[in-house]
């Protein structure tokens, strides 16, 4: 992440992805919880770049994390804006939850479903054929969360409580401090 420079409000989203992704991965037996992580973490590792090439971000993330040798992860970013398929195991996948995940945070902050596609709408929805994409987006989350909440025992509307008003911020002053050591050592 500091290799790539994301941007601190970047570094703060991943991480409270990363949260909300733990949180409902904790929850199910057959996941992967460290694909989980590292996919989290990672998901917009090529998005500050993106903001200048306005290349693919889930694209581009999944080339680079493959050419690092990490594939499962690198597929998992490459789908964390739309799946590749939707429903392809009975139970959720670790790119269902990171998908998920990811269209519950805007900015650092856990939001609604409703929430966050509007914003994203309001933000990236100015041509028609993207407000048409958008919307289709929507849709298929709107159906991929009431299929994963099938397997939970608390509702969509239960997860920003659940998960408290965290802000990642103890987090990301660990990522800074460790990225500062790392670079400047004492």
């Amino acid at each position: 992440m500091y290799d790539m420079k994301m941007m601190d409000h970047i570094v703060l989203h991943s991480l409270q992805v990363c949260r909300i992704a733990m949180f409902l991965t904790d929850s199910l037996e057959d996941l992967n919880p460290d694909l989980v992580q590292a996919a989290a973490l990672l998901h917009d590792i090529t998005k500050t770049r993106s903001i200048e090439t306005h290349e693919n971000h889930a694209q581009t993330g999944e080339h680079f994390l493959v050419s690092l040798n990490y594939p499962e992860v690198g597929s998992i970013v490459g789908q964390h804006v739309l799946l590749n398929k939707y429903f392809v195991s009975k139970s959720p996948t670790e790119a269902d939850v990171v998908n998920y995940a990811d269209k519950r945070v805007i900015h650092d902050k856990v939001a609604s479903l409703t929430q966050r596609m509007s914003y994203i709408m309001e933000r990236y929805g100015i041509e028609p054929k993207r407000r048409e994409y958008i919307q289709m987006l929507w849709e298929k989350t709107e159906i991929l969360e009431e299929r994963l909440f099938r397997f939970y025992s608390f509702s969509p509307a239960d997860l920003e409580t659940l998960l408290g008003p965290d802000n990642c911020s103890s987090e990301f002053s660990d990522y800074s401090r460790i990225n500062s050591e790392c670079r400047f050592p004492a």
